[in-house]
């Protein structure tokens, strides 16, 4: 655990019984998450409520309200604890590795998906494949006896300085992990450059292996430098500007469910993957998909054809059909 000798030794110190929670994964992973994590946070209010996740993640976590310590691992990497938990769960995937992670811990009690190859998750809930994220966890989580609501997926940004120039900015949000969910580089920059024309501040955002795409992005669009954020943001300071930003596009990627976290309206461009399976909530008229109907491989290395099938002026159309962003008094993060 990425901590301070001091910081262990309180931990050490506290003799609460350790509920451990495996997901291991990325941005849109963990958001996708937040409703779970809630339910585990009220199910267990007595319990210390510990990630297993990547130590970059920890500013999503500490948004969720619902962890109070990052377990720093890798995807599908042994995690190292300090006493085994007493509840454990596996939020990470179907299993079997998954599992056999979660039970190196030796919980007293851990809630999975049943696997055949896994013997003592016999009578667990059932894998289900075609079920959005957000649902699968909540049912997997109900079905283990601790109710869980999808609708509580609604964060607040975490404290710190807003670049006064994102306030009501178009963010244009070219990356994504795999090649076939990447929507082409010019016609990023033809939406970046209509929505500059329009009067709006454009920034372009990305990790930092995506800084020369945001750039080509806006050498294209012709915008200031200072308009690419990629690269010059670390998660904590992108969640703040996404919740004051006007507007967000992007494709299927971490980003835009950090929009549907934060309320922000957008427009999502999905390629190989449904929406049905990740997309933001059909009942948030703020959020637009666009998606040509079909499914292929999200971990192909060409732009998947149906993402390609989606044109600029399709994109400009949903931009210009986006409501504003919804009151926060509405929220529902508690």
């Amino acid at each position: 655990m990425t901590t301070t000798s001091a910081a262990t030794g309180a931990r050490d110190r506290d003799f609460r019984p350790v509920l451990l929670v495996l997901r291991a994964l990325g941005v849109g992973d963990l958001l996708t998450a937040v409703p779970a994590l809630r339910a585990l946070a009220d199910a267990f209010p007595g319990y210390r409520r510990v990630l297993a996740a990547p130590a970059r993640l920890r500013p999503l976590a500490e948004m969720s309200g619902a962890v109070e310590d990052v377990l720093d691992t890798a995807e599908l990497r042994p995690v190292v604890v300090d006493r085994p938990p007493v509840v454990a769960v596996n939020l990470h995937g179907r299993g079997p590795q998954s599992h056999r992670i979660v039970l190196a811990t030796r919980p007293e009690r851990m809630l999975a998906f049943a696997h055949r190859d896994v013997g003592c998750t016999r009578g667990h809930p059932r894998w289900r494949r075609d079920e959005h994220e957000v649902a699968r966890w909540c049912r997997l989580l109900s079905e283990e006896g601790v109710p869980a609501d999808p609708a509580r997926l609604d964060v607040s940004p975490p404290p710190g300085p807003v670049p006064e120039r994102a306030r009501g900015a178009t963010v244009v949000h070219p990356g994504a992990a795999d090649v076939a969910r990447r929507w082409p580089v010019e016609r990023f920059a033809r939406v970046a450059r209509a929505e500059a024309r329009s009067g709006r501040t454009v920034l372009v955002t990305g990790g930092p292996s995506e800084v020369g795409l945001a750039e080509e992005v806006a050498a294209r669009a012709g915008l200031p430098d200072d308009s690419v954020l990629a690269g010059r943001t670390d998660l904590a300071r992108l969640a703040r500007v996404v919740a004051v930003a006007g507007r967000l596009v992007s494709g299927d990627t971490g980003i835009a469910h950090l929009a549907t976290a934060l309320r922000t309206p957008s427009v999502v461009l999905f390629g190989p993957t449904s929406p049905a399976a990740w997309g933001p909530p059909r009942d948030r008229a703020w959020h637009r998909v666009l998606w040509a109907g079909r499914t292929d491989d999200p971990h192909g290395t060409r732009p998947d054809p149906g993402l390609l099938e989606i044109s600029v002026s399709d994109v400009l159309a949903a931009l210009d059909g986006l409501p504003g962003r919804p009151q926060a008094a509405a929220r529902r993060s508690a």
